[in-house]
């Protein structure tokens, strides 16, 4: 991301490697950054939306742990929180009260820290529906794995909603 920033880029949009989503939202996160949107989030559980063979502990933890958590934190009604999907503006990104660039996040720190921290300093965000699979076959492409891995999550989302990954001196 830091490169796309120095090259003078205005958003970025992320997406996860493992084959789960669909792309074809990408225009509209675009869209909503070039309207002044600073956070788009994708989301399988709203209108339009699409979840496909989610393991049924993984939805249910996203929707009954981890999204109303970062929601109840942040002061914005997150349905999925989870996934790397998104986009960001440059202002949001650039924000030394926000500053993702630093070696605390190393594993999926971002991902909870910047759905916590992006509503509190009021930056725009939405979600968008967006089209996630899972493979027919039963596979979970993920790195998160065992209970150790679950822990691990939860361990971050707890860390993400009590600020613990704010910048020393960020208000």
């Amino acid at each position: 991301m830091p490169f796309a920033l120095e090259q003078g880029y205005e958003a970025i949009v992320t997406i996860d490697g493992n084959d789960k989503d669909d792309p074809e939202a990408i225009p509209r996160f675009i869209e909503a950054v070039e309207s002044g949107v600073d956070f788009v989030q994708a989301s399988r559980f709203i209108a339009g939306g699409t979840a496909e063979n989610t393991p049924p502990s993984r939805e249910w933890a996203i929707r009954w742990i981890h999204a109303p958590m970062l929601s109840a934190f942040s002061g914005f009604g997150w349905t999925d929180t989870t996934q790397g999907f998104r986009a960001y503006s440059r202002r949001m990104l650039l924000d030394p009260r926000v500053a993702p660039f630093r070696n605390v996040f190393d594993t999926y720190e971002l991902l909870a820290y910047l759905s916590y921290r992006a509503p509190r300093l009021g930056y725009r965000c939405v979600e968008l529906p967006a089209i996630r699979r899972y493979p027919q076959d039963g596979t979970v492409p993920t790195k998160i794995g065992g209970m150790r891995g679950n822990l691990a999550l939860m361990r971050t989302l707890v860390a993400a909603c009590l600020g613990r990954f704010d910048p020393p001196g960020g208000a």
